[in-house]
C-alpha cells in the first residue's frame, strides 16, 4: 500500500511507518482541498493532520484512498459524511493526546491566574524594579471552582489535576449525563450556569460545526470579571472577535488559549492584550506523546490493511 503522511513525524514513528508501508513523508504546507483531492487519487492510505482540508470537495470523483488515519483526536478538518458517503473509513488517535492535553490545560489556568506571561514578558523588558508586597496580584487557584466544558477523556483528566492537586471544587457542562466520575463533581443544567459558578472555565469540547462557536458574548458576559477562560479544544469553539471584545473591556479576567479560531493566525488585537496566555497550540507536543500519536495511527492503518477492524475507527 502506497500511504502520503501529512507531516513529518518523530524519528521513532517514521521508522516504525517506513517498515510498515511504502510511505512519502510531506514536508510543506497542510494540504489544500485540491491537494487532499490529489492525494486521494494517488495513494492508497493517507495519514493526515490538523490543518489538513478534507472537506466535501476533497471526496468527489474516483479516490483511491480507502482509509483516513488521522493522526490526533479531533477529526473536524475531515468531512466525515462526505468520507461515509464515498466508503473511505476514517479512523483517530484517542486516549495518547488525553494526559498531555490536560497537563497543559492546568499549565494555563496556572499561567493566567499568576500573570506569569505577563510577568516574564516585563523581566525581559528589564521593568521589573524588584519585589513589592502588591506587585503583580493575580488570582488563588487552590480551594477555587474549575468549569469543565465537555467532560469526555479529557475534560475528566483535567477535573482530577484541578480537583486532587489544587482541591479545587469541580463543576462541569455536558450534552449528556456522566458517571463512574473518581472526584466529586456536579453537573450543571447548562452552560450559563456552569460559567456563573466557575472561577476557571476550561474548554475541552471535540471541535466541528455543533460546538462552532459555543462560546460567545453571552457566555462570556455568565462567566464574569472575575473569570477566565482556558480553551485547549478547537479555537472555533470560541468567538475570538466577543473573546477580544470581553478582554479589552474586562468582561472577563483574563484568558488562556493553545487553539485559534484561524490557525495559524493570531490576532494582533489578541497579542497586544496583556490579560492573555497565549502558546502555539502545545497540546500534545512531547516527543513521546507525538510518537505514541504516530503509532496508534499505524495501529489502524496495520488493521485495515490486514482486513480486521481498526480499533479506532469514527466513520
Amino acid at each position: 500500500m502506497k500511504l502520503l503522511v501529512t507531516r513529518p513525524m518523530t524519528a521513532r514513528a517514521t521508522a516504525a511507518i517506513s517498515a510498515a508501508f511504502e510511505a512519502t513523508f510531506h514536508e510543506g504546507d497542510p494540504l489544500t482541498e485540491a491537494d487532499a483531492a490529489q492525494a486521494m487519487r494517488n495513494y492508497d492510505a493517507i495519514l493526515p493532520t490538523l490543518g489538513d482540508r478534507f472537506s466535501a470537495g476533497a471526496f468527489r470523483g474516483d479516490a483511491r484512498c480507502r482509509i483516513l488515519a488521522n493522526f490526533g483526536a479531533g477529526f473536524n478538518h475531515i468531512d466525515i459524511e462526505a468520507a461515509r458517503a464515498a466508503g473511505v473509513v476514517v479512523t483517530n488517535t484517542p486516549d495518547v493526546v488525553t494526559d498531555a492535553t490536560a497537563d497543559i490545560a492546568v499549565m494555563l489556568i496556572l499561567m493566567c491566574a499568576r500573570r506569569a506571561s505577563e510577568g516574564e514578558r516585563m523581566l525581559r523588558a528589564g521593568e521589573w524594579t524588584g519585589w513589592k508586597p502588591t506587585q503583580m496580584l493575580g488570582s488563588h487557584v487552590t480551594g477555587a471552582t474549575v468549569g469543565i466544558i465537555g467532560m469526555g477523556r479529557i475534560g475528566k483528566a483535567i477535573a482530577r489535576r484541578c480537583h486532587l492537586g489544587f482541591g479545587m471544587n469541580v463543576v462541569f457542562h455536558n450534552r449528556s449525563n456522566v458517571s463512574a466520575l473518581d472526584i466529586p463533581a456536579q453537573q450543571m443544567p447548562d452552560l450559563a450556569e456552569t460559567l456563573q459558578a466557575c472561577d476557571f472555565a476550561v474548554v475541552a469540547v471535540p471541535g466541528g460545526a455543533g460546538t462552532r462557536h459555543l462560546i460567545g458574548a453571552e457566555e462570556l458576559r455568565a462567566l464574569g470579571p472575575e473569570g477566565y477562560l482556558v480553551n485547549i479544544a478547537r479555537g472555533d469553539v470560541v468567538d475570538e472577535a466577543a473573546l477580544i471584545e470581553a478582554l479589552r473591556e474586562g468582561r472577563i479576567r483574563g484568558a488562556g488559549l493553545d487553539v485559534y479560531e484561524r490557525e495559524p493566525e493570531v490576532p494582533e488585537a489578541l497579542i497586544r492584550l496583556s490579560n492573555t496566555t497565549l502558546l502555539p497550540h502545545l497540546g500534545t507536543a512531547t516527543d513521546e506523546v507525538r510518537t505514541e500519536m504516530g503509532l496508534r495511527a499505524l495501529q489502524n492503518l496495520l488493521a485495515f490493511r490486514d482486513g480486521a477492524a481498526p480499533p479506532d475507527r469514527v466513520a
